[in-house]
């Protein structure tokens, strides 16, 4: 079958919460569950088919098996190995202040891509807010000074967040998470963070968590926020529901899809099409059969699948890669 559903690799990061076990349906033998990578391909944590003729193999042998081009599309040719990752993530208590690197950074110190990636803001608390950027801009000096003496948060640019902000994180940025705030996270496939600044917290092994200001100073953009907050995209009335631009570049492309009805989508010899479904329920319907929905479940439609529909009441993320 050419719709996958997979099952997530979940992490326990200190500053994580219970909303994606007790809400979404993640599992981790672990008193947190700080996030979910609902689509993955890295090394760090791979999505799992389940069921089917690949039932128990991760997504990257489904690949493998069925050829890169054919399983992911003529638009991720130009990707060494698969272009994104995407996460849900709970964020019980504040995330360190970090920053990710360039692609020409990061293949060169890290041996991987770097990091740009797209934060919808699904649910947060009252009066929660984030981190983006800086109030304006700094010298490279000032940076490297503010981080010394623990006085940096005094020019971050500081953001309330709202359920259905889109927040576009370019590599380079200054960011955190605020606590309170629950993001589904579409990012270029990497796992490299530099952190700046994390509260004086210590790990599981009671020693402070791993800084890394050289490198952060080295990447960082020290200005201003780039790309302001978007409430919402571009609105598309189509049948069976409301399609909804949430952000498009070079490294994906993103839709919200409410859907009330049947709506028909096509995956085409282009690009596959992740959907991660944040509320409600449905049936995803192909060529070659058909698959239940639900909140917190994320499927995989390769490639060359062609039409294929998804019919009841939800909300759902959709991804995929386009030419830009």
């Amino acid at each position: 079958m050419s719709i996958l559903k997979l099952i997530a690799p979940c992490k326990d990061y200190i500053w994580g919460g219970n909303r994606l076990r007790e809400e979404y349906g993640k599992k981790l033998d672990s008193d947190k569950i700080a996030e979910s990578w609902e689509l993955s391909c890295h090394k760090d944590g791979q999505s799992v088919i389940d069921g089917g003729e690949f039932g128990g193999k991760t997504l990257s042998e489904f690949i493998e098996a069925k050829g890169k081009t054919a399983a992911l599309g003529t638009n991720c040719d130009r990707f060494e190995y698969f272009p994104i990752l995407i996460k849900l993530i709970d964020a019980k208590d504040n995330l360190s202040v970090q920053v990710h690197p360039s692609n020409d950074y990061a293949l060169k110190v890290e041996g991987e891509y770097g990091k740009t990636e797209m934060w919808y803001i699904v649910d947060c608390d009252e009066g929660a807010e984030l981190l983006y950027g800086f109030k304006h801009e700094i010298s490279k000096e000032e940076f490297a000074d503010r981080i010394k003496n623990n006085t940096l948060l005094e020019v971050a640019n500081n953001v309330p967040v709202h359920k259905g902000d889109v927040f576009f994180i370019e590599s380079g940025t200054l960011h955190a998470i605020g606590k309170g705030i629950l993001i589904a996270e579409i990012q270029q496939n990497s796992n490299t963070t530099y952190r700046v600044y994390d509260y004086g917290r210590v790990g599981k092994d009671g020693k402070p968590r791993e800084l890394h200001i050289e490198k952060a100073i080295d990447v960082t953009d020290r200005i201003p926020p780039k790309y302001p907050t978007s409430a919402q995209g571009q609105h598309e009335k189509v049948e069976g529901g409301v399609k909804t631009l949430l952000r498009t570049c070079e490294y994906f492309n993103v839709n919200k899809l409410e859907i009330d009805g049947t709506m028909t989508l096509n995956a085409d010899d282009k690009s596959f099409k992740s959907l991660l479904f944040l509320d409600g329920t449905a049936e995803i319907k192909g060529a070659d059969g058909s698959q239940s929905a639900k909140k917190g479940e994320s499927f995989f439609v390769a490639a060359n699948s062609g039409e294929f529909t998804i019919t009841g009441k939800c909300e759902v993320i959709l991804s995929d890669i386009v030419n830009n």
